[in-house]
């Protein structure tokens, strides 16, 4: 087991939660299962599937994987014995996929139900939006059932028959030999798609498919302190199945931030650079800072260096599904004029001659050091 990387295999990260673990399991061991995936490749990505749940979904396997890269422990890498745990009567969580494929060792026949696909949808919201959360309203194109046949995808109820694959049942079932020794699969029907009947005639709406394509408008709740590129899960709303007793896809839809006018996100930070005039640096005075909730004073010492930093505490973004706020860290520049007119360069000199040296402690600092190099 060692040197395999199963949070990769399984497609999460090292953090990942069990309830993440079990779904990525799920997905990916439906996808893969041999008696859906006729493919050459699908049966070993079965078996690598099979053998990152294994370790993943058993603490104790975890942990040591965690720390030494092998589900046994140091004791692992002296050539183990494959899929540790299938020994015994604990299959380590695999019996949740036997249930959806199969009637594994007596287990009970598995009702297997034919799932919607997801649909996947993006939805562009304001910097403040993301602060502090908001509901929005999408257009989607989703398959839904047909309302004129009832999904069924026949013109009319004497327009189709009992399918003779399954009789009536919309599911067959298939003795295997695999990698777990030999199973009895009970899935889907092909001949009707798990429909039990087949369509002489076929409805003029939906054409025989049994769904057709509507445009919908779904209300999507975004919660405060949502990021840029983090995508939120609506179960049940995404494409519906022909079948009375599918399952509806979910509906993932993923979230831009448009660019703020002078704000920029890190994390649960907000960033701005403020410029002001070089005269306000040496006087002091008041400046305009943007923040979420609109403008506000911000009062600087005279004598303030440029590129002196403000925090402001808790200005920022509200922490997604936690406690506490992020900061506003306020940048100020000082902007030197462009141009200055006789007068006023003649008032300068005169400021330049009142001016002590030893106010600039870094000039002569850094003017000793260039002497030094001579």
């Amino acid at each position: 087991m060692a040197n395999k990387d199963y949070y990769s295999t399984l497609g999460v990260n090292k953090n990942a939660s069990d309830d993440e673990i079990k779904s990525a399991y799920r997905g990916l061991a439906k996808k893969y299962h041999p008696d859906l995936n006729k493919t050459p490749e699908a049966a070993e990505k079965f078996k690598e599937i099979n053998e990152a749940y294994s370790v993943l979904s058993d603490k104790q396997k975890r942990a040591n994987y965690d720390q030494f890269g092998s589900a046994d422990g140091p004791q692992g890498f002296g050539g183990g014995q494959g899929f540790s745990g299938f020994g015994g009567g604990d299959f380590g969580g695999f019996e949740d996929i036997f249930n959806m494929f199969s009637n594994f060792g007596g287990r009970g026949q598995a009702q297997m139900q034919e799932q919607g696909d997801d649909i996947v949808a993006n939805i562009s919201i304001t910097l403040e939006e993301s602060a502090f959360g908001c509901e929005k309203e999408i257009s989607i194109n989703r398959k839904q059932r047909c309302p004129d046949c009832g999904g069924t995808g026949a013109k009319s109820n004497s327009d189709y028959v009992t399918c003779s694959e399954c009789n009536g049942t919309g599911r067959v079932t298939r003795v295997q030999q695999t990698l777990f020794g030999t199973t009895r699969t009970t899935g889907i029907c092909r001949n009707c798609n798990g429909k039990g009947k087949v369509v002489k005639n076929k409805c003029p709406s939906c054409r025989g498919a049994g769904v057709k394509l509507i445009s919908t408008k779904v209300k999507v709740k975004i919660p405060a302190g949502i990021d840029n590129g983090q995508v939120l899960l609506k179960q049940g709303e995404g494409h519906q199945t022909a079948s009375n007793n599918g399952v509806p896809g979910d509906l993932r839809v993923g979230i831009t931030i448009l660019p703020h006018p002078l704000l920029t996100r890190n994390g649960f930070d907000l960033y701005v650079d403020v410029y002001a005039p070089i005269t306000t640096l040496i006087l002091g005075g008041k400046i305009k800072i943007p923040t979420l909730k609109g403008v506000q004073d911000l009062t600087i010492e005279p004598l303030t260096q440029s590129n002196t930093k403000y925090t402001l505490r808790g200005k920022g973004i509200k922490v997604l599904k936690g406690f506490g706020t992020g900061d506003l860290i306020v940048t100020l520049k000082g902007e030197m004029p462009k141009d200055l007119d006789k007068q006023s360069i003649k008032l300068v000199r005169e400021l330049e001659s009142n001016i002590n040296e030893k106010s600039y402690p870094k000039t002569n600092n850094y003017t000793k050091k260039v002497n030094d190099l001579k």
